[in-house]
Order: C-alpha cells, then sequence, then structure tokens
C-alpha cells in the first residue's frame, strides 16, 4: 500500500517543482492544475481501495511500526485527502484568472502545491512527529502564499499569522517532546496502546492540554483565532480560497485524530473544555462576522464560527456527534472555499469587496448571483443544502446529550449566519451600486469567465448533490465515527496487532 498512500504527497511535489521551472509561462499555470487533477484520481484510487479493505497502512523505506515513518488512511483521512484534492482542483483553475502574472512569476504555482502536498501529509501521516513535520510545510509554503504581493496589508497580516502560529508550534514540539519522554515512542497506533497503561494520568492530561492548545491555534478556535481574521483577507482570492477551505480544517483534524485516539483517558474533563470552546468560537464568530462590511472580513470570521460546530461534535464524544462532525469538515471544505471564490469573481466585477462600495451583481452577473447564493445557504443550514443535514445531526447529537443550552446556541448562531449572508447579498448584489456605476463584466474576457465560474460552479453542484442526497455521505460518516471510536482496526493496521 506504501505507493498508493504515497501518491497524493509525491505529485503534488512533482508538480510543483514543474510549476517552478515553468513559471515564466503559461506552463506553470497548467502544470498547477495537471497536477491537482492527477492528485484527484490518485485519492480517489486510495479512497476505493479504503472503502473495499479498511484501514490500510504502508511503512515508509520498509521500517516497521513504530520505528518507520507509517502512512494510515482510514475513512476520515481517505475523505480528506479526497477534499483536499477537488478544492486543490478548483481553486487552481480559478488561479488561472486570479492570480497576476507577476505574482505567478515569483512562484505561485509551486508553493500552492506544495501547501496542498503538506496538507495531504498531516492527513495521512501515522505519527507525532510527521505530523510536526507537515505543519511547518504548510507553515512555511502559506507563509510565502499569504504575502506575495508585498503590500503593508499582506506583510501586516502574514506576521501575525506566523507569530501565532510559531507559539503553536513551540508549544507542539513541547508536547512531543514529554510524549516521548513517558512512551518512548510517536506512532499514533502505538500511542493509543502505551498511553492507557501509564501510571501518571494526570501528566498525561496536562500533556493533552498543551496538544488542544497547539492544535487550537491551527483550527483557529476560541480564544486563539486573532491571527485568521487579520491575515486571510489580504492575499489573492485563490490563496484566501484554499485557506478557507482547508488550513483550519488540518488542525480540526488533528483534534479529531489525537482527541479520539489517545487523549482519551479523561474525557469528562478534556472533553468538556473542547464543549465550551466550541460554544465560545461559534459565538464570538458570528458576532465578529455581523459586524464586518467587508465581503472576505464577513466570511473570515464565519470560518471561526463554523469551526465551532466541528469542535462541538468532537466534544460530544457520542456516535452521533462525530458522525455530525465529519459530516460537517467535508460540507464546510467546499462551501466556504466556494464562498471565497465568489468574492474574488464580486471584486473583479464590482471592484471592491466593501459592500458600501460595491452594488449590482445581481442585474449584472445573475449567475454569480445563483451561486452565491448555494454556498451561503448552505452555510446558513438552509435545507436541503448540505449544511441543513450537518447542522440537523449536531444539533440532534446535542439534545440527545441533554444540553439543551448548547443545542440553543448552535441554532442561534445559524440564525445570525444568515443574517450576515443576507447583509451580503442585500447590499452587494440586489442593492444598486452607490455611485450609479454598474458592475462590468466585460472586463472579463471569455477565457477568464470560464476559468473563475466553472469551478464555482463545480463545487455549487457537489453542495447541492450532499444535500439532495444526503443518505451516501452520512453512512460514510457513520462508518468513520465508528472507526474513530474503536480504534482496534486503525492499530491493526498499523501494528499489525490488535487492541
Amino acid at each position: 500500500m506504501s505507493w498508493l498512500l504515497s501518491l497524493p504527497l509525491f505529485i503534488p511535489f512533482v508538480a510543483g517543482v514543474v510549476s517552478f521551472l515553468l513559471k515564466d509561462g503559461p506552463g506553470g499555470r497548467w502544470a498547477s492544475v495537471l497536477g491537482s487533477a492527477a492528485m484527484l484520481v490518485a485519492s480517489g484510487a486510495l479512497m476505493t481501495t479504503v472503502l473495499r479493505e479498511g484501514v490500510v497502512a504502508g511503512q515508509m523505506g520498509g521500517w516497521p511500526a513504530p520505528f518507520g515513518i507509517s502512512l494510515v488512511a482510514d475513512y476520515l483521512s481517505a475523505v480528506m485527502v479526497v477534499i483536499t484534492a477537488i478544492t486543490a482542483l478548483a481553486v487552481s483553475i480559478y488561479a488561472m484568472a486570479d492570480v497576476e502574472a507577476r505574482i505567478a512569476r515569483l512562484g505561485y504555482h509551486a508553493l500552492f502545491q506544495i501547501l496542498i502536498a503538506g496538507v495531504a501529509g498531516a492527513f495521512l501521516t501515522g505519527d507525532l512527529f510527521n505530523l510536526y513535520v507537515w505543519f511547518e510545510v504548510m507553515l512555511i509554503a502559506s507563509f510565502g502564499l499569504l504575502v506575495m504581493g508585498g503590500s503593508k496589508e499582506q506583510i501586516d497580516g502574514g506576521v501575525k499569522y506566523v507569530a501565532l502560529n510559531l507559539v503553536s508550534t513551540i508549544l507542539f514540539l513541547t508536547g512531543i517532546g514529554l510524549m516521548y519522554g513517558m512512551t518512548g515512542t510517536l506512532n499514533m497506533a502505538d500511542l493509543a496502546l502505551i498511553v492507557p497503561t501509564l501510571e501518571n494520568q494526570g501528566l498525561v492530561t496536562v500533556v493533552a492540554m498543551m496538544f488542544m492548545v497547539a492544535f487550537g491555534v491551527k483550527a483557529a478556535v476560541f480564544p486563539l483565532f486573532f491571527w485568521l481574521p487579520a491575515a486571510y483577507h489580504t492575499p489573492s482570492f485563490s490563496t484566501s480560497a484554499v485557506f478557507a477551505g482547508l488550513l483550519t480544517k488540518v488542525g480540526v483534524y488533528a483534534l479529531i485524530r489525537m482527541f479520539t485516539l489517545v487523549f482519551v483517558g479523561d474525557i469528562s474533563f478534556t472533553h468538556e473544555v473542547l464543549l465550551w470552546v466550541a460554544c465560545f468560537t461559534m459565538v464570538t464568530g458570528v458576532l465578529g462576522a455581523a459586524a464586518q462590511n467587508d465581503f472576505r472580513k464577513i466570511l473570515s470570521f464565519h470560518i471561526v464560527s463554523q469551526i465551532g460546530y466541528m469542535i462541538l461534535g468532537l466534544a460530544l464524544m457520542t456516535p452521533l456527534a462525530i458522525v455530525g462532525a465529519v459530516f460537517y469538515l467535508v460540507h464546510h471544505i467546499i462551501v466556504k472555499a466556494n464562498l471565497f471564490l465568489v468574492a474574488g469573481v464580486a471584486s473583479k466585477i464590482a471592484g471592491s469587496t466593501e459592500l458600501k462600495r460595491i452594488g449590482g451583481l445581481y442585474a449584472t452577473a445573475p449567475l454569480l448571483a445563483v451561486l452565491f447564493l448555494v454556498p451561503a445557504f448552505s452555510l446558513a443550514g438552509f435545507p436541503p443544502l448540505s449544511g441543513f443535514w450537518a447542522k440537523f445531526i449536531l444539533v440532534k447529537a446535542t439534545l440527545e446529550d441533554g444540553r439543551g443550552f448548547v443545542a440553543f446556541i448552535a441554532l442561534a448562531v445559524g440564525a445570525l449566519t444568515i443574517f450576515s449572508m443576507t447583509k451580503i447579498w442585500a447590499e452587494a448584489f440586489w442593492s444598486p451600486h452607490p455611485d450609479n456605476q454598474e458592475p462590468k463584466l466585460s472586463t472579463l474576457s471569455k477565457g477568464e469567465r470560464r476559468a473563475l465560474l466553472m469551478p464555482i460552479a463545480g463545487l455549487a453542484v457537489l453542495t447541492c448533490i450532499i444535500g439532495l442526497f444526503p443518505e451516501p455521505f452520512v453512512q460514510f460518516a457513520e462508518g468513520s465515527a465508528a472507526q474513530l471510536l474503536d480504534s482496534s482496526a486503525y492499530i491493526e493496521a498499523v501494528l499489525g496487532v490488535s487492541e
């Protein structure tokens, strides 16, 4: 299985090298698109294998676990790699019309592919140290993409982004050192066997909280999210879209992986903390969005609020709640990336992302208006779109767990999300332009329109498919939740022993 597990990592690295070599011409853009398409094929093959055989693992270099580098794919990691490839393909096509030639010559497409490789590596790695390595790959590539252009706003956002992420890195490395000192291993499957047998479980809980903070920074949870709205509105829209769709989800994935596989000995404390973190994340994120009047800033704060729903599913730690968290992860990556892509087209047509300075988009670009409504309604939880089912499952799980107040918070945040999406619709799409200057599609060539609108339409169709035919996706999430709550198959695939 080693080659099948390594292909989703190898392909974007190769595409990144080729894109860099061809960065001075159109070849760099096409290398990025073709690399993303090839990664989608490879990730689809991996998903097919996981669905057929269950958890699959490979030991790189022939070194047996737990001594070597393990790559592991269960339902959750496999679907995250597939969604990563879908997002990469959509954004790489969009970037052909969005990213300026000057930025492309600086190596945009190469850094983009390296970022995708880092994300896929984080989803597939089976040990903590290599999770740290993939985090650093993502951090370096994302910082390069964030400041590419060199504006004062970008540098300011980049410094805040890196500063807090370096704090996360220090905490993560400290936790790794303590974990290795206690157990003598960093392989996740091996840790799942050893950690429950440790005598000092109080120290395990302390280390668990260090990992919670480190991953919480990556996931942008309360109160560690301030770097995100300070940075995500500054780069190109292609960069914002891939950041919004994928980067915070790596942090969420790491939390789900570690707090269902390794740190399960003190659930009454750790997961209660996660529950309150989830509630505050939902509320502060949506209130921040309601206070903004910039398209991208609103969407950036909504990333924070929606992360709270995913953490809520993990915090409840019931089978239905984990199903909701997995379903929400998949749904949100598609929807959030798409909304940033829509914001980019709106900015190109109207000349700004400030809601007070744009308007009339519905009359000028009715197709774009429809394509905005699909992810916007899904984000707010309108039936029958994917966001409705994600919220429905989580609210039902919350009520079944006897947490009515938390369910009320989740529903109230959904209502405030509707307010923000309505504000964008009313001011950017429905109201006339404040200067009586109608936005003009003529600013875009036919080729640019196709490159910009095709990915948006594709992601919107995918959102509708998940919403209109939720049963297979819910069944998949149920299978994923079952694997997360019963780690025996994961451990056996990696170590060859039963729990």
